[in-house]
Order: structure tokens, then sequence, then C-alpha cells
């Protein structure tokens, strides 16, 4: 067969075709944490036990506390005063609760041990569980916020000094969310962080007053992260305040601290 005028003796014809030789390789990381990310946002709203936590209770107490008048919440329409508590509430049981319960029963039953052995970093899975718990507090923010619109809640303040005082919340409750699911077992870290979230709830500053304790224990409570970010959303959506610099720094300390612990103690296995 006489070849081709562009082939040669030597060199066989060449024909187009569809390469499918296997390319193995990792994904980019961002992909990867956007696939993990989403994963564990299903996996969280399947979730009924931590649905009822993030959005179903704090939605109740708002309602609850909002249209009675049992307790005393001082001057100004009652939903002004319980909507910054019922926020902060949000993001603790997001932040705190139930990402403490969540991996700590994943790292129980060896999901983090296996997550390990994948591609993504752990800096990747750590990134995912915050996307993570900033989708969900966005939802719960959408929520309860309709919620006390439609019960007449008009909100001031500076959008910035809201924002800064949420991320540094989430921070500082993430860390030790992070912190107590590294170091107890999964069953003492359900009990334990439910505890938390109960006293925290009654002593908080989130549907009682501070102002109701003795001097001395108010003035320990205020130095709790819980009321530190109720009493900051307070100050900026009900009064109006360009920048909460004591609840901020309070909350600051907080962040700083139990992520520094969840780094040096948290266990994967």
């Amino acid at each position: 067969m006489t070849p081709a005028p562009h082939e040669t003796a030597h060199e066989p014809a060449r024909h187009d075709a569809l390469d499918l030789t296997p390319a193995p390789g990792a994904a980019p990381v961002p992909r990867m944490i956007l696939a993990q990310t989403g994963y564990e946002l299903r996996t969280l709203l399947r979730n009924g036990e931590q649905l009822l936590l993030t959005l179903i209770i704090p939605v109740v107490l708002l309602t609850l506390f909002g249209a009675t008048s049992l307790l005393d919440l001082g001057p100004g329409p009652r939903v002004d005063f319980l909507t910054p508590g019922i926020l902060a509430l949000a993001v603790m049981s997001t932040a705190f609760t139930g990402q403490a319960i969540g991996t700590g029963f994943e790292r129980r039953y060896g999901v983090l041990k296996r997550l390990g052995a994948t591609p993504l970093p752990r800096s990747g899975l750590i990134a995912a569980k915050t996307l993570t718990v900033v989708a969900v507090e966005v939802l719960q923010a959408a929520v309860i916020c309709s919620v006390a619109a439609a019960m007449g809640w008009r909100p001031h303040g500076d959008p910035l000094s809201v924002l800064a005082l949420v991320l540094l919340g989430t921070a500082a409750f993430s860390g030790f969310g992070l912190l107590m699911a590294g170091t107890l077992r999964a069953e003492a870290t359900l009990a334990a962080a439910n505890l938390v979230y109960i006293l925290l709830l009654a002593v908080g500053g989130v549907v009682f007053p501070l102002d109701e304790f003795p001097a001395g224990i108010r003035d320990a409570l205020e130095l709790l992260p819980i009321s530190a970010l109720a009493e900051g959303l307070r100050d900026v959506l009900r009064d109006g305040a360009a920048f909460p610099g004591g609840p901020l720094l309070v909350l600051a300390v907080w962040a700083a601290a139990g992520l520094a612990l969840a780094a040096r103690f948290f266990r994967w296995e």
C-alpha cells in the first residue's frame, strides 16, 4: 500500500480517537472541601435530633417567651430582648453542641480515621466542618429573624459589628466543641455537651436577664461566651451600639483559648 502524502513508510497513520486511559490523581483541594461540606450539611439536616437542637428549640423559645409575660424582660418590646439572645443560642447550638456531638461520634466509629486516609487533608476536613457550621448559622439566622420580624422586631445597629460578634462566637464555641469531641468518649461528649447547653441557656442571659442575678454572680456570668455574645448582639441590635468592645474582647479570649487547646489536645482516633 502506498503511504499517504503526509506519511512515510516508517511512520504509521495517525487517527484521532478518544483517550479513555484513566488519569489517577486527587481532585483539587477546594473541590474536595466543597464536596465534604455538602456531605456534612446533608447529614446534619437529615438528623432529626440536630434539626431540633439547631432550629426548632430556638424558634419555640422565641415564640414562647415572646408571647408570655411571665418574665420581666425590662422596658421595650419583649422581642427586642429575646431575639439577640436566641441568635446567640443558635450559634452555640450549632458551633458547640451539635459539632461536639457529631464529631465525637464520628471519632468513635472511625469516620475521622477513614477520612484521614483519603486525599482530603485534615485542614480540609476542618475547613469543611467550619463551612458547614457557617451555612447552618445562616439558615438559623434567616428563620429566627423572619419569625422575630413577624412578631414586630425591628433591628438597629452596625451589621459589621454583628458579623464580628457572630464570627468570634462561632470560633469560641467551635474550639471548645472540638476540644470536647477530641478528648472525651462519644457518650461522655453527648452528656456533657447537652448539660453545658442547658446550663448556659439558663444562666447566659439568653432568655433570663443577667440583672436578676446578684452583682457578684452577674459579673462572673458576663464573662461566659454565651453571655458576651448575647449581650453584644443586644447592645448592637437593640441599643444601636457601634462597637461593643467588652463582649468582643471576651469572645476573642475564649476563641483563642478554645482553638489553641483543641489544636493541642484533639485526638483523631
